[in-house]
């Protein structure tokens, strides 16, 4: 009886990190894009006097990047441009 739990067991987390393993492999692709996200909404960057997340001053803040969906960046129109892959100076 042993031997079967410890089989089971075995199966068990095997099935786990294989599942891990395909939902990391399906994640959809991210990039940074800059001068998009509305003050506070930023998820990293945002020049100097700020920590990182959530700390941009302006809305569409240049220095400020937000994660979006891969090959979407530069089509994203906001009230100050297009976003951008690398900071916007302002």
């Amino acid at each position: 009886m042993k031997d079967h739990s410890i089989t089971l067991t075995a199966i068990a987390l095997s099935a786990l990190v294989s599942g891990a393993a395909m939902a990391a492999d399906t994640a959809p692709a991210k990039e940074k894009c800059y001068g998009v996200s509305l003050a506070g909404q930023n998820d990293c960057a945002a020049g100097a006097g700020t920590s990182c997340a959530g700390t941009s001053k302006v809305d569409y803040q240049g220095n400020a990047w937000k994660y979006v969906p891969a090959g979407t960046c530069t089509t994203m129109k906001t009230p100050s441009g297009m976003g951008s892959l690398t900071p916007v100076e302002g």
